[in-house]
């Protein structure tokens, strides 16, 4: 990764609307064997491979009939069995936890698929009979959530367990492609929602803010994206949740406050009583923290106003790299930890 620069990631995030158009013209034909009642939906990953993992979780929570849930470790819960549906997605199909959680499936008997730009795990989905979804590897994983989520929502619909699937993704195509328009690096100053945010969050300690739903992914995203583009501290956290304990940390050491930038996400959708949260929460803290920024979603689809909230955080985490002088592309500690394990 190493090889990468901040051009490329740029060029990586504005090719996120492209993602979703290239999944709709993937060929997802998922064989009859997978016909069947399943009792449950494991989707296992790690990083950027998991989130799409977690999208869907939240996409289908709305409309499917069984549980979709997301593994992030080298165990499985005791539950899946012969009647589990169990998706393994890894960018590099190397992840030695999701290499891991995968033998176990097999073992329990669960009907496996795997999302994978190749790698070990396409082997063995070759080698195990497994049907196999592969997405093009030439991007870093958290650069690829596109081709990492809606190949999972489109297998869902095969099994219809999920609907409406394509025309979501059209939209969210649509969305993000105007969206970029605004946020790109050519829009410079003020017109640029997402270099303003970087701003906002230089030099302080950025605090996101979701709701459970639709938003609390969102708000894991953000968090993380700072992480490994800007190599800097975030946290997350979801309302109305932390209005039970996090809301009550704002007090000491003021210092400390003072340094922190909260992002709030917001969408119209927001049960009426979080949205009063918000508000409240927002006007307790605001001559406490350095910085509170709202962002809105925008579209209609579940995944639309999604990935609106999640494209301006990908930009401004790339701009906010930018603006310490950093390379977004890089993720050494996370190299140097695959090494040492590897020993």
């Amino acid at each position: 990764m190493g090889d990468f620069t901040t051009e490329m990631m740029l060029d990586f995030l504005y090719g996120l609307p492209e993602q979703f158009q290239a999944s709709l013209e993937m060929d997802i034909s998922v064989p009859a064997a997978y016909q069947k009642a399943y009792g449950n939906v494991l989707v296992s990953g790690l990083g950027g491979s998991a989130i799409g993992g977690d999208i869907l979780k939240d996409y289908a929570a709305s409309q499917c009939p069984i549980p979709v849930i997301v593994n992030r470790d080298y165990h499985i819960p005791e539950f899946v069995n012969n009647n589990s549906l169990f998706m393994a997605v890894s960018y590099s199909g190397n992840t030695e936890e999701t290499l891991q959680a995968y033998s176990v499936a097999i073992a329990k008997g669960a009907k496996v698929i795997c999302i994978t730009g190749g790698g070990k795990l396409a082997e063995l989905a070759n080698k195990n009979g497994n049907y196999l979804v592969k997405v093009p590897n030439d991007l870093v994983p958290r650069a690829a959530t596109g081709y990492l989520m809606a190949p999972l929502a489109l297998v869902l619909e095969e099994l219809k367990l999920l609907t409406g699937v394509r025309a979501d993704l059209a939209e969210t195509y649509q969305v993000l492609k105007d969206l970029r328009e605004k946020i790109k690096p050519e829009i410079l100053g003020e017109d640029n929602s997402a270099r303003l945010v970087a701003e906002k969050l230089q030099d302080s300690i950025p605090i996101i803010w979701g709701a459970s739903g639709l938003s609390e992914t969102a708000a894991l995203r953000w968090k993380a994206q700072i992480n490994e583009n800007a190599k800097s501290p975030a946290f997350y956290n979801v309302f109305p949740e932390l209005n039970h304990n996090e809301i009550v940390g704002f007090e000491v050491p003021a210092d400390l406050i003072g340094k922190m930038s909260v992002v709030i996400l917001k969408d119209r959708l927001d049960n009426l009583q979080v949205q009063k949260r918000m508000n409240i929460t927002s006007n307790i803290i605001k001559n406490k923290v350095k910085n509170i920024i709202e962002i809105n979603s925008q579209g209609e689809s579940f995944l639309a106003r999604f990935y609106s909230l999640a494209y301006v955080g990908d930009y401004a985490s790339v701009y906010l790299a930018i603006n310490y002088g950093i390379n977004p592309t890089p993720v050494k500690i996370i190299d140097y930890l695959k090494e040492e394990l590897a020993k």
